[in-house]
């Protein structure tokens, strides 16, 4: 497999790599990031959702130590590492800060080939393709797609729902509101922000935010109708997506409901896509490797509006969709 970087390590990144060690998807040849080793290697030993790393994590002068894999450390605080001296071929960027092509662009400058930006990518113009598991991910051109988007967490989401209705039923348009669980771009305490909404303390209020998913969603399918926004709530992670559509050909609750059981336990979107058919809270999707789990008991129509509910886990879910790509993406460059 070639030679894959982590760019990053905030907390995409860290599940990004127990996934892939876990999984054996990969084992990164570095991980570069601004922050102390030691720190870092805490981190990932010890998580607040997940708890214990089940291996064995420690670092030594030249990086990590996890089980018995040796991966550089890289400090990054200084700028975008030198990725030819060191023969990386794809960098995993969970930076936060390569959603706008100059931002992605800098690793291929320094030598990388290419480049999973592990966010929503601010235009088309800003990457070559948004690639998708499950949804279109055999696009993927080694020739073309030098910088590719995993798009977000809601993306993700809201895309296997989305493929299914399309393909079973079409859309003609339709709107999303998606319930999230706070992230770091908000505040532990009340003070300004750069987003106004964010300047009140995370834990204690429901935030509405804008979500990139709907710009993402467009970059995938240009000619669908779906725009949205989201909220977020005091929860640590685990999220839910309300979809509300009007449909192209006329559907039943249950017809809807069996499109969802049959894409969950075959095709594409098998290990993508799962469903409930009982009554679950939040709790309930949190460590759930899926994009999208629908909530077969709340999906609803009145006339002509449908409306359905994808739970997600925004970390667990999302990285683990990352870390297939990102094999994907090696084993065909």
């Amino acid at each position: 497999m070639k030679k894959i970087a982590i760019y990053g390590f905030g907390r995409i990144g860290r599940q990004l790599l127990r996934i892939g060690l876990d999984r054996n998807l990969f084992v990164p040849s570095a991980v570069a990031d601004v922050k102390d080793l030691k720190t870092l290697t805490a981190l990932f030993s010890v998580d607040t959702n997940y708890g214990h790393w089940k291996g064995k994590a420690a670092s030594n002068n030249n990086g990590f130590v996890l089980n018995d894999h040796e991966i550089a450390y890289v400090d990054s605080a200084a700028g975008v590492p030198d990725w030819e001296s060191l023969n990386v071929d794809l960098v995993v960027d969970c930076s936060g800060r390569a959603t706008k092509r100059e931002g992605a662009q800098a690793h291929l400058d320094k030598g990388a080939k290419y480049v999973l930006v592990s966010a929503p990518s601010k235009s088309l113009a800003d990457c070559d393709a948004v690639l998708l598991k499950g949804i279109n991910l055999d696009h993927f051109d080694a020739e073309k797609h030098h910088i590719v988007s995993m798009g977000s967490c809601t993306t993700n989401a809201l895309a296997a729902p989305i493929k299914v209705i399309r393909e079973a039923f079409g859309i003609e348009y339709g709107l999303f509101s998606t319930v999230h669980s706070y992230t770091n771009s908000q505040s532990l305490t009340d003070q300004p922000m750069k987003d106004r909404r964010d300047s009140w303390a995370a834990a204690e209020n429901i935030i509405p935010s804008s979500s990139g998913a709907a710009k993402a969603l467009q970059f995938i399918w240009n000619d669908l109708k779906v725009t949205g926004k989201a909220y977020r709530v005091p929860t640590r992670t685990g999220s839910i997506a309300e979809l509300n559509l009007i449909t192209t050909k006329p559907c039943t609750v249950e017809e809807v409901n069996d499109a969802f059981r049959k894409a969950s336990a075959e095709g594409e979107l098998h290990g993508v896509l799962d469903v409930l058919e009982d009554e679950w809270s939040s709790a309930r999707v949190v460590g759930d490797t899926h994009s999208a789990i629908m909530d077969l008991p709340l999906t609803i129509k009145q006339g002509d509006l449908l409306s359905i509910a994808s739970w997600y886990d925004n970390e667990w879910g999302f990285s683990n969709r990352l870390a297939e790509v990102t094999q994907f993406i090696a084993s065909k460059i």
